[in-house]
């Protein structure tokens, strides 16, 4: 399935083998309007900050254009800055027909919340009011194996708890049938079957939403806030995120609109491969994605701002910064039969906590109902990358499946302003 979070090693999406056809496909997006020639760039709201070289932002819009013309992509957003100073800033082709896409369009973040997710749980580590170490059942009791796994477990998806998600065909269907639904966290958790964990806790590594669920509740719990007012008090306001937020529980985007068009439900509607079929995903529920108040729109300026924080750790103490991008579980973990998600962490893909760890890069790259970004940093040569893509109809295989077109375009970027650091490139399908 194409969901926001995962960007594992292997075809397509890059996720283990195992994944039903369902699953693989529960989101994507591209209308009818194949990109030939020349792509329009527009240059719209722009910072007023000129590029640091212009020759270097000339050879990234090169390789944007190339890459959109290459894989069939009706929008493109990129920003890259050098120690926070911007190198590039722009959007190419349509965010619907006849009306540019430009670079103060909102869009969902997807899985860049999850960094903001495991930022929390490290500052209120650093304030000493938890600990990795500390049981789920100090905080949810009623969870159903909370009293095996940590905090640090859910954070670094080690805890054994199996996605409500991934692999799992009743959620697909259900979720494949109405787009449009409202799930609460209680109908989230009650696919997950909690009951039943893939391993022991902390023993190997598996993707799963879950995770995230329930660290977003023993969050609440812990602080006796919510998840939006600790994300605005600890994380939005800090960085000036001015363009991210949750739109209180609803599908609602903040206009300007980055629209997004998707064929992934092709097969569950029984429509032909031969037969065209496309269908507006801009206002497709993301309820299912993540923890209440962690569902959230932004634009490509708080992107790159944030792939800056999260590398850096401005808002965490030095050892927890460390902890966050440590590439500890790099050769960790196993497949299992059955699991979708359960694999052995490499150079391209490892979990740090709540960050992804690829080569030397820091990143996010969310996969989902028909759009796709990346935030990429580079610490040693303070590079941040950020992009968000929408396809057109031909990005989408006859099974309505679909890649992730903007991580590739951040690893050519990567591997083009850092050619000694350049970031891994996705393995063969085949490799083993």
């Amino acid at each position: 399935m194409v969901i926001r979070q995962l960007r594992l090693p292997a075809r397509a999406s890059e996720r283990p083998r195992g994944h039903g056809r369902s699953a693989r496909r529960i989101f994507g997006a591209v209308l009818a309007a194949c990109l030939s020639g020349a792509v329009p760039v527009q240059a719209m709201n722009i910072s007023d900050e000129r590029a640091a070289d212009p020759a270097q932002a000339a050879g990234i819009l090169r390789i944007v254009r190339k890459r959109m013309a290459d894989d069939h992509l009706r929008a493109v957003i990129v920003r890259v800055t050098v120690d926070g100073k911007e190198v590039v800033t722009e959007a190419m082709g349509e965010s619907i027909t006849g009306v540019p896409a430009t670079t103060d369009m909102h869009f969902r973040n997807g899985a860049v919340a999850i960094s903001y997710v495991a930022t929390l749980l490290l500052q209120l580590v650093d304030e000493n009011k938890v600990s990795l170490d500390d049981r789920l059942s100090t905080w949810l009791p009623d969870i159903p194996n909370a009293d095996r796994v940590t905090l640090g477990q859910l954070a670094q998806m080690t805890s054994g708890y199996r996605d409500y998600v991934i692999g799992n065909d009743p959620f697909a269907k259900v979720l494949l049938a109405n787009p449009f639904r409202q799930f609460a966290v209680e109908d989230l958790l009650a696919y997950a079957n909690l009951q039943t964990l893939w391993y022991e806790p902390g023993t190997s590594w598996n993707y799963a939403h879950t995770n995230y669920i329930l660290l977003g509740l023993a969050l609440e719990k812990i602080t006796g806030k919510t998840i939006p007012v600790l994300m605005e008090e600890r994380v939005f306001s800090p960085l000036a995120l001015r363009n991210t937020l949750d739109p209180g529980g609803t599908p609602a985007i903040a206009p300007p609109v980055l629209h997004t068009f998707s064929s992934e439900r092709r097969e569950h509607l029984g429509i032909a491969a031969g037969t065209r079929f496309s269908e507006e995903s801009t206002y497709w529920n993301p309820s299912w994605t993540l923890t209440r108040g962690a569902v959230q729109t932004t634009n490509i300026h708080d992107m790159a701002t944030s792939a800056e924080a999260i590398g850096t750790g401005r808002l965490l103490s030095p050892e927890s910064h460390r902890l966050q991008i440590a590439p500890k579980l790099r050769g960790f973990g196993k497949p299992i039969k059955g699991c979708a998600t359960c694999t052995t962490l490499s150079d391209f893909y490892t979990y740090g906590i709540g960050i992804v760890l690829s080569g030397s890069w820091l990143l996010q790259n969310p996969l989902f109902s028909g759009q796709a970004g990346v935030m990429a940093y580079l610490p040693s040569q303070k590079i941040a990358i950020a992009v968000a893509v929408t396809f057109d109809e031909e990005a989408f295989d006859p099974s309505g499946a679909y890649v992730n077109s903007a991580d590739d375009i951040f690893r050519e970027i990567g591997a083009y302003l850092a050619p000694d650091e350049a970031p891994p490139v996705r393995p063969h399908p085949n490799a083993k």
